[in-house]
């Protein structure tokens, strides 16, 4: 595929940077990466790996020439990071993220943003619960979704160029308000989160099972909550701190929700419990056909 950007600056350099960076290396769609990440240890590992092209010592001079920024860093030093940028971002650049939020993103950086440089928020739906400079790889946006959610008086061009390099880097892409996206991923994602790790918090606090039995007997249910709640603690501390309307008005359905699910169990209910693990399997299935899972065993993963 053509280059769609002469130089790209991903500020911060975990996991979804570094897939970037590999998917754009693979697909030629940037001239030059550079890169920037607080930590002076995980600057040293980019560098080691080759991770970018140019790892430099500050945002400001990772950003300098570049016509795409993406804010790769946790949505509560998003703003931060935007006005220490600002004066050093080129006019005609585009600056955007990949943050889980949007709503709150947009009050953070919008304001930074100089006259002339373009502000397209994005959320791609991907990931692992690996973290760092070396959880990176090319494939991880292959056949998945990358939500574009413009801000008013979002350019038209810069949209499609934006959009063209998530589909070069293997994505699917479509464009959603803010406030819209923020409810629709405190359902599929934010509140799945915590009550992955309100689970494993609950194992861990039941006396009478030992850390050796939740270990060596956790059934598959767990074994995915548990690799759910391996997912990096800043990042969801500020996802769930900066979405807190959407996902309480989520958890407040599950709990109904769930208080349903308790009374048929108690009343022995069974023609309701059948009913509703039906509907919910229908989900599950419409997943599998979408192409965003597998019905391989153990959902495709490969153990070591």
């Amino acid at each position: 595929m053509a280059q769609i950007y002469e130089r790209v600056a991903l500020i911060g350099l975990g996991l979804i940077a570094g897939s970037m960076a590999h998917a754009m290396r693979r697909d030629g769609l940037a001239g030059e990466i550079t890169g920037y990440a607080r930590s002076e240890e995980t600057r040293k590992v980019a560098a080691e790996i080759g991770l970018v092209d140019r790892v430099c010592n500050s945002a400001a001079e990772a950003v300098k020439g570049a016509d795409l920024v993406v804010l790769c860093v946790p949505v509560g030093a998003m703003g931060a990071v935007a006005a220490e940028i600002a004066p050093h971002l080129d006019k005609g650049a585009t600056v955007s993220d990949v943050g889980s939020v949007k709503r709150a993103v947009i009050e953070a950086v919008g304001p930074h943003i100089p006259d002339g440089v373009h502000f397209i928020p994005a959320h791609p739906l991907a990931g692992t619960e690996k973290s760092g400079p070396r959880s990176g790889f090319a494939e991880l946006f292959d056949n998945r979704w990358c939500l574009i959610v413009p801000v008013d008086g979002s350019d038209r061009a810069a949209i499609d160029r934006l959009e063209s390099l998530w589909q070069g880097m293997g994505a699917r892409t479509d464009e959603m308000e803010a406030d819209h996206h923020d409810l629709v991923l405190a359902v599929t994602s934010h509140a799945p989160h915590l009550i992955a790790y309100t689970m494993v918090g609950v194992a861990d606090d039941l006396g009478r099972v030992t850390d050796t039995e939740v270990v060596n007997y956790s059934a598959a249910g767990f074994r995915d909550f548990t690799r759910i709640a391996a997912s990096d603690p800043t990042m969801w501390r500020d996802v769930f701190l900066n979405n807190k309307d959407a996902t309480l008005e989520i958890l407040g359905r599950f709990t109904e929700e769930l208080f349903a699910l308790q009374r048929a169990i108690r009343t022995g209910d069974g023609d309701h419990l059948h009913d509703y693990f039906t509907r919910t399997r229908a989900i599950r299935r419409g997943i599998i056909e979408a192409g965003q899972d597998t019905d391989a065993p153990d959902f495709g993963r490969v153990k070591s």
